[in-house]
């Protein structure tokens, strides 16, 4: 089916438009049951666009032009948002970038914008038609190739400075140890060809993904950074390069948080050491892409913190370090009868017997509010510590 050639023309009618804009926050349920008002548009169409649009607005903002055409709904999850896309823009350029893996192009918009040529490839034609529509509606120029990534790096006799990949998941059984293996395409099958064709190679992977592992099965990695958006890890992104590396350097960013990103080269984790300490004046909880990257003594000793407990990734100093790359809290240890019922607090839970649910009900507390409470443990045992 050529949607753009046909349906997408049509959505793009005036009054088809205006009915979009009129029913953005529309109970999509109940307009589904309704009859379309267009002979030639389906109403699953215009849903189709009214999600495209609610989705666009919080995670590619971009994208809310007149004429612009969306997918339907599993490209929209399955595009990264505009923040990532932005953030891993700023660290590479070059004169020709390929995305093997394009989808809904956000990421190929975002990192293709500091190079002169760029090629996309996606092996769903109707989808690449799309983004190939919505390029040309916002003045982006691009070469966009419908043809599956195994075939094109066959026919492929062009180098490229930077080639980005995305792969999806085949298997999506949750509680599942996530490996490269369950990837299409399959990185170790053809990362040697990836590297012979270019300089760099980006490889954008799930936040599920353990480092341990990934380090020890693709030998060319250099660099890689975990990136959270306010503290949701959302992509684990690897740089491969021919160059051999005697240490593989990290960073572990968090976008929108006001934290500065925290740079490290993976081998400091082996020989850092933590010293411990019951709760001084200052309580630090590092931001979770510090907790992705397990390196838990050397962010106590970088700082100069203590830790409170060998199984508590919490810290604390009796003068306040600046620049920690997570929350910061002047705290007090308290007893649990002091605890009142009704009491409002962001409820905390680490390395502690009862889940945040549990203390909630257990203590009458509510959620929300300006101050803390964590529940943790020291190595002298249980704690409660109370913000001030």
């Amino acid at each position: 089916m050529k949607f753009v050639e046909s349906v997408g023309n049509k959505l793009l009618n005036q009054e088809v438009q205006k009915y979009i804009n009129a029913n953005l926050h529309t109970d999509l349920h109940a307009l589904l049951l309704k009859k379309a008002p267009f002979p030639e548009v389906s109403m699953q169409e215009i849903v189709q666009q009214i999600k495209g649009r609610q989705v666009a607005e919080k995670k590619f903002p971009f994208l809310l032009k007149e004429g612009i055409i969306f997918p339907p709904q599993l490209s929209l999850e399955q595009s990264s948002s505009e923040k990532t896309a932005l953030y891993k823009s700023e660290i590479i350029k070059g004169k020709k970038f390929i995305d093997l893996t394009s989808g809904f192009g956000i990421d190929a918009y975002y990192l293709s914008q500091n190079f002169d040529d760029i090629t996309l490839v996606e092996q769903n034609a109707e989808l690449l038609k799309i983004v190939e529509h919505n390029w040309n509606v916002i003045g982006k120029k691009g070469k966009f190739v419908n043809q599956k990534l195994e075939d094109f790096l066959i026919e492929n006799k062009e180098h490229f400075d930077t080639i980005y990949l995305d792969p999806a998941r085949r298997d999506h059984q949750k509680n599942k140890v996530f490996l490269l293996e369950d990837l299409s395409p399959n990185i170790l099958e053809i990362q040697e060809k990836l590297l012979s064709i270019s300089n760099q190679v980006i490889i954008k992977l799930s936040p599920l993904i353990d480092l341990k592992y990934l380090i020890s099965v693709v030998p060319d990695i250099f660099r890689i950074d975990i990136v959270a958006l306010k503290n949701d890890v959302k992509e684990i992104v690897i740089f491969l390069a021919n160059e051999k590396v005697n240490e593989i350097r990290c960073c572990c960013v968090n976008l929108e948080s006001g934290e500065s990103p925290f740079n490290f080269m993976f081998r400091e984790e082996e020989n850092a050491r933590s010293e411990y300490s019951e709760p001084e004046k200052f309580i630090y909880i590092p931001n979770n892409s510090i907790l992705k990257a397990g390196i838990f003594n050397l962010i106590s000793e970088k700082f100069g913190l203590k830790k409170l407990h060998p199984n508590t990734h919490i810290y604390t100093s009796t003068e306040k370090k600046e620049n920690f790359p997570g929350r910061i809290l002047e705290m007090e240890v308290v007893e649990s009868k002091s605890v009142k019922k009704k009491s409002q607090f962001n409820i905390i839970s680490k390395n502690y017997p009862l889940k945040p649910d549990e203390i909630k009900k257990k203590y009458g507390l509510k959620d929300g509010g300006k101050h803390y409470i964590i529940f943790t443990q020291s190595k002298k045992g249980k704690i409660i510590l109370k913000s001030l």
